[in-house]
């Protein structure tokens, strides 16, 4: 068995191609976007020249930064960690104090990135799963914004044929009046980001959104600390699906949002990483529920890490990639809407490689 000899991490601001903002990003009625997404991409590297590839998107909604990513990598005894021996290299990583857990996913995609090239396979083999043959279909987000901009977002995506919408502000029923103007008849996927604190809040814009005919499920549309009672009346109320994001964790959760929800969003930098990830996903569809991949600001490690999982998953939402301009890898692909690993330039791992110039595999030290 080869330990990892070299382990470095590297901040790598994403830019995004129009300010993006959600429903905690709403500060007294003014939206509040971010213009560049830091994100910290993970090399691992053995003295076989095995090498592994991670990233790490955090985000403030749960308390991580770029600086607590680093600072967990800091933390991280290279030798400990090996392509050899992925379950002795997971339980040493959740044994260190003070997780994070973007980190921690950052470095479980490089292991398995690593693992799986020396094995000659693409991921989603390696961990005993299929791809769609056609590929798989993902929405694209309309980030919050002023009425006017929401509808231009939506005239641009007018390639993709779903549209997830972030709602959580004062003005959300012009926002969707705007983004409909653009795409009368779309099907659209709503997330509220836990904006309504009231259960007869939640229900009364439940219902609403209902009477517009071609909205698909409502995310999670209270607070994840809501009574439980409170989730409950709601989901009996509710005329349009719920899933549950920011109440979904990872495979602890299950049993809570089996009874309060009708599905569940898994993020790879929510559960810790694509094992965590697999997990949650499989303990989620053994107790009923509707599954969705999603994503931060992401570049194309991340979403190609995700897409592996494609197959224990009923909806998509792996678009990250596509909402920057200076993507520094390319990987699995966004062809309108269909995500597929057709004609990327790796075979095996994560099926990424740097773009021209790019970071490539050698990236700077922590």
């Amino acid at each position: 068995m080869s330990p990892i000899d070299s382990l470095t991490g590297t901040r790598f601001n994403l830019a995004l191609t129009h300010s993006w903002a959600i429903a905690t990003d709403v500060q007294s009625g003014r939206v509040a976007g971010k213009s560049e997404y830091p994100v910290v991409f993970v090399v691992l590297k053995d003295a076989l020249g095995r090498s592994g590839l991670g990233e790490a998107s955090p985000s403030s909604q749960y308390g991580e930064t770029w600086e607590t990513v680093l600072q967990f990598l800091r933390q991280i005894d290279a030798s400990r960690l090996s392509f050899d021996d992925l379950s002795a290299s997971r339980a040493y990583l959740e044994s260190l104090p003070h997780p994070s857990m973007p980190a921690r996913c950052a470095v479980d995609i490089a292991l398995l990135d690593g693992a799986a090239r020396a094995a000659g396979q693409p991921l989603h083999r390696f961990l005993g799963l299929e791809y769609p043959a056609a590929g798989a279909l993902s929405s694209f987000t309309i980030g919050l914004d002023t009425p006017d901009r929401m509808e231009a977002k939506a005239r641009e995506a007018a390639r993709y044929p779903i549209l997830k919408m972030k709602l959580g502000a004062p003005t959300d029923d012009a926002n969707l009046a705007a983004v409909r103007r653009a795409a009368p008849g779309k099907l659209i996927r709503v997330d509220a980001n836990a904006a309504w604190k009231t259960r007869e809040e939640a229900l009364e814009r439940i219902l609403a959104l209902a009477d517009d005919g071609n909205i698909e499920f409502v995310e999670q549309p209270m607070p994840p600390d809501a009574p439980e009672a409170d989730a409950l009346w709601l989901k009996e109320r509710s005329p349009l699906p719920l899933v549950g994001d920011e109440s979904y964790q990872d495979a602890r959760d299950a049993e809570h949002c089996a009874r309060c929800f009708h599905g569940v969003n898994v993020k790879l930098v929510k559960t810790g990483g694509v094992t965590a990830a697999k997990e949650a996903l499989e303990a989620a569809r053994m107790r009923g529920l509707k599954t969705m991949l999603g994503c931060m600001i992401e570049s194309s490690v991340l979403i190609s890490a995700a897409a592996h999982l494609a197959s224990l998953t009923d909806w998509l939402d792996l678009d990250g990639n596509v909402l920057i301009t200076n993507d520094p890898f390319e990987g699995v692909r966004n062809l309108d809407g269909r995500i597929t690993f057709d004609g990327v330039p790796e075979r095996f791992g994560l099926q990424t490689s740097g773009r021209a110039g790019s970071l490539g595999l050698s990236l700077g030290g922590i």
